[in-house]
This record gives structure tokens, sequence and C-alpha cells, in this order.
């Protein structure tokens, strides 16, 4: 792709200290974009803010704080946005995995797990919404469609397949999906872009979060492997914002070439 593909774009990246999120941060600042990163750590968000160099902007904190939501869209708007455009490429990645099912997973974690995967996800993309469909109050069909603008969240294969080994897990993931498609149907025709990713299995910090058996999670590898790298998702998501402003891209699975199953 160009470096300049998505030059003037400003972006906002969730979860961007490490793996997926790092990868995707990487790749729309090298497309040309403008982006802020958010994580809870942010001496990793510093380091990877200074591997950037310019064009970059960080905003730490808990995704699901509405005070760190505001922060991430007021910095996209003020630090590059001249303090009138909004973000307008908003990639939704923060999240958190669970080993075990419905039945055996720690139910200690639950709370945490839905507010991370399934809140956080929520109170972004309707705090993005709203901003974005302000910006196209009072415009024609060809103003609205003038330049591209995405709110792009990361599902699960498992969010459209029922795991048996992470229905937990996978249970908010399904409401990732329903809730995207719900919001996509909403505010398309206003020209604002709401699409989903579903990876599989992708080698990652996920996995050590999550608590997967080790034994299992090699289990897996071997069976599966080469598992998907965090780039590979990367350039999935800068596929979908490269598109022109016409083209939705609404959702992608994306599996391992040898993953059958989830």
């Amino acid at each position: 792709m160009s470096d300049t593909l998505l030059s003037g774009r400003i972006a906002i990246v969730t979860g961007a200290s490490a793996g997926i999120g790092e990868a995707i941060a990487r790749d729309l600042h090298a497309l040309g974009a403008s982006v802020v990163i958010n994580a809870r750590r942010a001496e990793k968000l510093e380091q990877l803010a200074r591997s950037l160099g310019s064009r970059v902007a960080i905003a730490p904190g808990d995704a699901a704080e509405d005070s760190t939501i505001a922060a991430m869209l007021d910095t996209a708007r003020t630090t590059f946005g001249g303090g009138t455009r909004e973000a307008d490429l908003v990639v939704i990645n923060a999240g958190r995995g669970l080993g075990g099912t419905v039945i055996t997973s720690d139910i200690s974690q639950w709370d945490e797990m839905i507010r991370t995967n399934v809140l956080a996800a929520a109170k972004l993309i309707r705090a993005a919404g709203q901003r974005l469909i302000k910006e196209q109050e009072g415009k024609t069909t060809t103003q609205m469609l003038e330049r591209a603008r995405d709110i792009i969240v990361l599902g699960s294969t498992v969010g459209r397949h029922v795991s048996p080994f992470s229905s937990m897990y996978g249970g908010t993931k399904f409401n990732v999906h329903g809730m995207v498609e719900g919001v996509r149907r909403e505010i398309g025709p206003k020209g604002i872009r709401v699409s989903l990713i579903e990876p599989g299995f992708v080698v990652s910090e996920f996995q050590g979060v999550a608590g997967y058996d080790d034994a299992w999670l090699k289990g897996v590898w071997e069976r599966i492997g080469p598992v998907l790298k965090p780039e590979d998702v990367a350039r999935t998501v800068s596929f979908i914002a490269g598109q022109p402003p016409q083209v939705h891209v609404n959702d992608i699975m994306i599996r391992p070439t040898r993953q059958d199953y989830p």
C-alpha cells in the first residue's frame, strides 16, 4: 500500500500498547494517518509514540472510562483536527479473553471482561458516532461522501461460531457482532462506515492475559499453525479504511489457513 493512502486521516486506536493494537497503530501511521493511541500502560504508549515520531499523540487510561473516551476524542480533534475536525478512523481494539466456558471459567473475572469487551466498545462507538453524525448534519449525499469516516471494531471468530471451550468470552464477542451490525444500519446512511473484523487465533499477549492452559494452547498451535500475526490483522484494518468513501466493507473474518474451527 502507498505510504500516503491514509494521509489526512485522524485515527484513534485503543489497546495500542502491544499486540494487535500496536500493529494497527504502526500500520495506520505508516500509511499517512495521524494517530491517537490509547491503553492503560502509559509507559508503553510513550515508547510507541517515540518510535513513531511525528503525527502521534497518547491518551492513556481505561477505555471503558468516560473521561478516557473524551480525552481520546478531544485529543484527536485539538491535536490533529484543528479544533474542528473529529477523528474519522476509530479502531476499537481493546479487549481481553478468558479461558474456560460459562460453566468452568473464573466468574470473578466476568465483570472486567464484559466491561472491557462490551461496555468500553459500546461507549466509544456511541461517543465517536455522535460526533461524526454531528459533522454530517445538513450535508448532501455528495458532501457526506467527500471523505471516509470509519469505526472499526475487533471481534472474534468465536463471536460468530459458537465455541465450547470459550463460550463466556465468545458471548461478549457475539454481543459486539450484533451491536456493530445494528450501528452500521443506523449510521451507514449518514456516510459513516461501521465495520467488524473477526480474527481467528493470533499470537500476542492476549493468550497469557486470558489464562489459557499452556499445554492446550501448544496443542492448538501445533494443529492449526502457523497462526496469524498482529500485522495480519493490521493490514485488514488498513484495507477497510483505505476504500473509497462510497465503498463499505462491512465485516471480515480472518483465520490462519489451517484453522478449521472455530
